[in-house]
């Protein structure tokens, strides 16, 4: 397939005459995929098969893995724009070659292409990208990161998501829940020797978003169990398009931020995800919050959250 000179009616034919092939390549489809990102990514895949030889139709293996990211990579840089390390342009590059997309669609990245899309997208995006910006001071430091709203609110109306929230952010995780669950096949089902962060990341961002990162002292935290004496280490708390994930305590940061993707990825285990609006403490008060849950019953409370992205004038009003 990697020698043929391509084109949709090519591969067509190709997968009409192998039809086990269509089938599991089919599976690989993202639900968030038009028609015509998919059948470009297809034929992406089936033309660098042969340069993955240990990849076998149906079989679960380190190598489709990479071939599969490379696949989502050429595809998020040719759909929508997205850039990469030069490394990784050069090889999506090279692998692509010969893969016509009728219409491409152009993609401006000037100034002011940025700056015309106004505040709202400009905030979003720097909170998208706030898994490197570290909060390492207490929770009043945390106030002031930029707040990320899912939509604009009265200023009357109750404090946190809007009730239509946990609908609009569902197809997302649903999405995620399909990602992690062929993440974790390849790496040979969940397991305490995983890199958990790196699962987690690498699949958030094959569904095009970010994870968001937020990690605090233990010492400053308030609420804690009673039997919580040891007060050195952090506490790191994910969360993604707003909604919460998981949270995790470690001796360093990065011990905490991999516990709490653990955490996260413990969600994923079970039939299904749910998003969900749920009662929190939150600097001494409750708040509700977008949460992230699988179908097992709870029988304790949740976690104190570290972050609030709904945050406005009226709690920081409401706290003092």
């Amino acid at each position: 397939m990697a020698g043929e000179s391509g084109g949709e009616d090519v591969v067509a034919e190709y997968l009409g005459q192998n039809p086990q092939l269509a089938q599991w390549v089919e599976t690989f489809r993202s639900y968030c995929e038009s028609n015509k990102q998919w059948v470009a990514r297809r034929e992406f895949i089936l033309r660098n098969m042969e340069a993955f030889p240990t990849v076998k139709p149906g079989v679960s293996s380190s190598s489709l893995d990479r071939l599969l990211s490379l696949s989502m990579v050429w595809a998020n840089h040719v759909f929508l724009g997205c850039s990469y390390p030069q490394a990784v342009m050069d090889k999506i590059k090279e692998m692509g070659e010969g893969i016509k997309v009728q219409d491409p669609p152009v993609h401006k990245t000037t100034k002011d292409e940025f700056t015309a899309r106004g505040k709202r997208s400009a905030s979003a995006e720097l909170e998208d990208d706030s898994c490197v910006k570290r909060a390492k001071a207490g929770p009043n430091e945390l106030d002031s990161r930029p707040a990320l709203r899912t939509a604009a609110r009265p200023a009357s109306q109750k404090l946190g998501p809007p009730p239509q929230a946990p609908a609009e952010h569902q197809p997302f995780f649903n999405r995620l829940y399909k990602a992690v669950a062929w993440k974790l096949v390849s790496a040979g089902g969940f397991g305490p020797n995983l890199d958990h962060f790196e699962i987690l990341r690498s699949c958030v961002e094959s569904c095009k978003q970010t994870l968001t990162c937020v990690f605090v002292p233990l010492k400053d935290i308030t609420g804690l169990p009673a039997g919580r004496t040891q007060k050195e280490g952090h506490v790191c708390e994910i969360r993604c398009q707003t909604v919460f994930m998981g949270t995790g305590y470690g001796r360093d940061e990065a011990a905490a931020r991999a516990m709490a993707s653990k955490e996260a990825l413990k969600v994923f285990q079970g039939r299904k995800v749910t998003v969900k609006i749920c009662r929190r403490r939150y600097k001494g008060k409750d708040v509700d919050d977008l949460m992230l849950l699988d179908e097992q019953p709870r029988s304790q409370g949740f976690p104190p959250a570290l972050s609030y992205p709904f945050q406005d004038e009226q709690l920081e009003d409401g706290s003092s």
